[in-house]
């Protein structure tokens, strides 16, 4: 047994040495700058992305996002892609393990002239073992195991992605149904100014050029309260087929909502890049690519060196025939077999240099996705920033075009201003009204983009 052991241990050494110089470094190096070079909104010191659609106080835009994620085609894609790298990473390990398989049979006849009739019982176990001597299987298991939790952050991805769409969905329908009661509004002053342009031209007060501007104008507002309702209409058909709700279930739900949605909660952001992007699962997803792709180089250069083998079988048989019962057991304990490469034409060569350029070329989009989840963070601070920054500006130029209008409206009516400046001062108050709106969008939206590019509170080690 001595010489075995050592022999063991010696093998263990070998493979040990072996896996570790096959293989190309699972991690790489990124190049992050040590901090953000956008300011962080509220100094990013509030709580964390997981539970951030409940805390802004919008009860109906969490459950839209749970009925999302319920009837996602691109969530239950990645569950499936999860539970086939489970079933894999299932393979692999059982590779490292030895095969056992049981065999048992009967049988009962004449087996020579003159012989008495013999039962025959047998029964028998056979065990096969690779020694994985330059660690080829452990290279498979690792591959099998980065590969499972790459699915498990894809599967997180497509969660943050289906919340981020129905979110920017949820409060461009909100938006559009606030500038559609702006359009409204607009509206009917325009046919109620076209309507005293009528009367004022028939006593002769006015000219009939009025009447006709007066008329266009009232036209081109009815124009943009349909375009609006329709708009409308879309972004309510576009959630109905995101979150498989009826379209009559969702448009009560809506109308009962409130009119404006809470402000965006804050979000928690890391000072360093380098700790904030970590919590993104495409880029994890991504950093998992680059130990798949190093196990399967470890794997392809493996091959070509010898492997071992190892069988063995226990075996018993029980023999009856003429009253004379027979025990018979037999046990082997080999081949222990060597299988070394000598020509394939290259094959294996190539299957090396083909596995070295995918770990390259996993390394590369890595690196790549790393930068990009740096820049969609930079780039969603700078938005958040500018929209506050603008949102005082927007609010004062949409309360002084308002009174703007409405001392107009009262000068037209006492006849000492003109339907040209009232409309000039409508169309202001209109546009400045559609911006201040378009602008409170803008700013939700950067928050949304911020959650997603912050990878929505993906924690590694959450699994489905």
């Amino acid at each position: 047994m001595r010489p075995l052991r050592t022999l063991a241990m010696a093998l263990g050494a070998v493979a040990l040495a072996a896996c570790s110089s096959l293989m190309p470094p699972t991690q790489v190096p990124i190049a992050v700058a040590p901090q953000w070079q956008a300011p962080l909104p509220h100094q990013g010191t509030v709580s964390s992305l997981a539970q951030w659609w409940e805390q802004q106080g919008d009860p109906l835009l969490a459950e839209l996002i749970v009925a999302a994620q319920g009837v996602s085609p691109s969530v239950s894609q990645a569950l499936t892609r999860i539970e086939a790298s489970r079933a894999q990473q299932a393979l692999a390990q059982a590779a490292l393990l030895p095969a056992l398989n049981a065999e048992v049979s009967a049988s009962r006849g004449v087996n020579q002239p003159a012989v008495p009739v013999a039962t025959t019982l047998q029964a028998g176990v056979q065990a096969t073992w690779e020694l994985d001597l330059v660690g080829a299987n452990r290279a498979v298991n690792n591959a099998a195991l980065a590969q499972l939790e790459g699915t498990r952050a894809q599967w997180h991805d497509a969660r943050v992605s289906v919340a981020a769409e129905v979110a920017n969905l949820y409060y461009s329908l909100s938006t559009c149904t606030q500038l559609l009661t702006v359009a409204k509004r607009d509206a009917a002053s325009r046919q109620e100014t076209a309507r005293l342009a009528d009367i004022s031209t028939q006593a002769g007060f006015a000219a009939p050029s009025a009447l006709a501007m007066a008329r266009a104008s009232a036209a081109d507002g009815n124009s943009r309260l349909t375009q609006q309702a329709a708009q409308c209409d879309l972004d309510t058909k576009g959630l109905v087929a995101l979150t498989g709700m009826a379209e009559p279930d969702l448009r009560s739900k809506m109308a009962a909502a409130p009119a404006k949605p809470a402000q965006a909660a804050p979000i928690s952001i890391a000072s360093v890049p380098a700790q904030t992007i970590a919590q993104r699962p495409d880029v994890f997803a991504a950093e998992r690519d680059v130990v798949v792709a190093s196990a399967q180089v470890g794997n392809a250069k493996a091959q070509r060196y010898p492997r071992l083998s190892l069988n063995g079988s226990i075996g018993a048989m029980r023999y009856s025939s003429g009253g004379v019962d027979q025990d018979l057991t037999t046990w082997s304990f080999g081949p222990l077999a060597i299988s070394v490469p000598l020509f394939d034409g290259g094959q294996r060569v190539a299957a090396v240099k083909s596995s070295e350029a995918a770990y390259q070329s996993a390394v590369v989009a890595y690196q790549g996705k790393v930068r990009q989840a740096v820049r969609e963070v930079e780039e969603a601070l700078v938005n958040l920033n500018s929209t506050a920054s603008r949102t005082g500006d927007a609010a004062i130029a949409t309360q002084g075009y308002a009174e703007s209008l409405a001392a107009t409206q009262t000068r037209y009516a006492q006849g000492m201003a003109s339907l040209v400046e009232l409309e000039d001062a409508r169309r202001n108050a209109l546009a400045a009204e559609s911006a201040r709106l378009t602008l409170a969008l803008e700013r939700n939206r950067a928050w949304v983009s911020l959650y997603r590019a912050l990878g929505g509170g993906f924690e590694p080690n959450t699994a489905p």
